[in-house]
């Protein structure tokens, strides 16, 4: 009881008087309560005298039409912010996602160490499903990675380098949104505000490893898509070049016909056979 923690989940940020009473009644200033409502804010980490802000972009792949089909699923980002303090914690997402669920239902069992935790401690567990949450969209798109290094090995073609462009974006796309994870993660190690216990700090140090390992896996799959660029415009050259030797062979073929055709198309008068 002594160690209690207030958690208010909040889903959804469209009831923007909703957001403001909750800003009132922890005394949270208005400009973060602005970048809360902002869903084009750039993730970051602020430090006040009775809270801490994180603000965060998590990644969802859109679900396929098809489940059969092989086509890759866009990734969609949703921003996600984290205010605590002393004895409590405000999560805000962007939508109804279920985001939270597993973390939820630990609280309620009883499960793993959250509970009688600190409110640091419960902030570090979001962060941490929120970098396995980047981790289940790497590997789904690892898996479409996988699938089209396939294709473009048997059948190179038009749809396969837009998909390899597709690609391209999506991982730029991600890189943005978990290099500056990683300042954050450092700087609440880092962290020297009564908020933050020591006790805490090896935990976040192995959420810091985790998001240095999905940076990895981002700049391994940019390698192997700017690979694959490569390889679709070896194949490409390559069977123009097929194309091309069957051309010169049929060439070569009519060419002496070219020239008798050309020769014996003149109209010369001393020719023997124009008499035959």
């Amino acid at each position: 009881p002594n160690r209690s923690v207030t958690w208010i989940e909040v889903c959804g940020i469209h009831d923007v008087a909703a957001v403001e009473q909750i800003g009132r009644q922890f005394s949270i200033h208005p400009l973060v309560l602005e970048d809360v409502l902002n869903t084009t804010q750039r993730p970051k980490f602020e430090e006040f005298d009775e809270y801490l802000f994180i603000l965060m972009r998590v990644p969802f792949s859109n679900e396929r039409v098809d489940a059969a089909s092989a086509a890759p699923r866009e990734i969609r980002f949703e921003q996600v912010s984290l205010i605590f303090g002393e004895g409590w914690i405000i999560s805000f997402t962007e939508s109804d996602r279920e985001l939270f669920s597993l973390i939820r239902d630990h609280i309620i069992n009883g499960k793993g160490r959250v509970r009688g935790q600190s409110s640091d401690y419960l902030a570090y567990y979001l962060l941490d499903l929120i970098v396995d949450h980047f981790f289940t969209v790497l590997e789904d798109l690892g898996e479409s990675i996988e699938f089209l290094d396939e294709e473009l090995v048997r059948d190179p073609g038009p749809a396969l380098l837009q998909q390899i462009h597709f690609f391209k974006r999506q991982l730029l796309y991600l890189h943005k949104a978990v290099w500056p994870v990683r300042e954050i993660i450092g700087t609440f190690e880092r962290c020297t505000s009564k908020i933050c216990r020591q006790d805490t700090v090896p935990y976040l140090h192995d959420v810091y490893d985790h998001i240095i390992q999905v940076l990895d896996m981002v700049e391994t799959y940019r390698d192997l898509v700017s690979g694959m660029l490569d390889i679709y415009l070896s194949s490409i050259s390559y069977r123009l070049n097929e194309v091309m030797k069957v051309l010169t062979i049929i060439s070569t073929l009519f060419i002496p016909l070219t020239f008798i055709a050309g020769v014996y198309g003149m109209n010369f008068e001393n020719m023997p056979e124009l008499k035959w």
